[in-house]
């Protein structure tokens, strides 16, 4: 078993109103869809969480391997509280 971490970017955004908004995204899996919005950082953080989630489990059904880049977002230690990351255990 092992355990990933996957670096995550949040900033600060608008919702389509215009509205304070927050939005997140996943480098490594970026390209597969892994990006995510909320009202708050912390709502954009499970968002976010979910989407890789889905993508991990997704790769684990279809038996291929977990992307790898790009350097620096996907690694296997501690997780930091100034870079938000996602582990996930396969």
């Amino acid at each position: 078993m092992k355990t990933y971490t996957f670096k995550v970017i949040v900033e600060p955004d608008e919702d389509a109103q215009g509205n304070p908004a927050w939005h997140a995204c996943c480098p490594a899996l970026e390209s597969i869809g892994a990006a995510a919005s909320g009202r708050t950082r912390d709502e954009a953080l499970k968002n976010i969480n979910e989407v890789v989630h889905m993508i991990v489990q997704e790769f684990i059904e279809d038996g291929k391997p977990l992307p790898e880049g790009p350097e620096g977002s996907v690694e296997v230690e501690e997780i930091s509280q100034e870079q938000p990351r996602i582990a996930v255990t396969v």
